[in-house]
């Protein structure tokens, strides 16, 4: 491992890309710190020509230039060895998780679509059954059976999903 060394805070250039990353509390945190212990743990840099370019260390190197050093204790990296950790957004296995989350998500609005639509039907069903007794004058018997035996609302998505391959629906 390369030994830490000191570099001028003005010959150090910062990509646009990790200026975005930016947080004031964090470099704010890194200040105080570095005022009662000073720096503990060197930045990142790589040579690019003459200049040379922040690999890690950002909130560090700007917390340095708030408290007014000129240098910044640093470890000077090879190109190649160079490459930044990809963002949580970047890896693979995160973008996966996103999509099985948001294919969850659907399937459960749906549900509760299907769910909310049976229940207006229903209600409206029951509506129009006593409108249409009241005015033909026949009272109706609650224990009196319609011939149909109404199937218990399904406790869980997969119940539903159970529930709708044996009456022949669609899911």
């Amino acid at each position: 491992m390369p030994q830490p060394e000191t570099f001028p805070i003005e010959n150090i250039f910062v990509p646009t890309k990790q200026k975005k990353a930016l947080n004031s509390a964090t470099v704010a945190e890194i200040a105080e710190s570095m005022l009662d212990i000073g720096q503990q743990t060197p930045i990142s840099v790589r040579r690019d020509g003459d200049r040379l370019v922040l690999v890690e260390g950002l909130h560090r190197l700007e917390a340095c230039k708030a408290l007014g050093e000129t240098t910044i204790l640093g470890v000077l990296v090879a190109a190649e060895l160079a490459q930044p950790k990809p963002l949580l957004a970047e890896r693979p296995e995160v973008e996966t998780e996103r999509i099985k989350m948001a294919r969850l998500k659907q399937l459960r609005l749906e549900k509760e679509a299907a769910e909310a639509s049976a229940a207006s039907l229903r209600g409206a069903g029951a509506g129009e059954a006593l409108r249409a007794r009241s005015a033909t004058g026949v009272r109706s018997n609650p224990k009196a059976s319609t011939g149909r035996t109404a199937k218990p609302a399904p406790k869980s998505l997969s119940a539903w999903i159970d529930q709708q391959k044996g009456s022949g629906g669609r899911y």
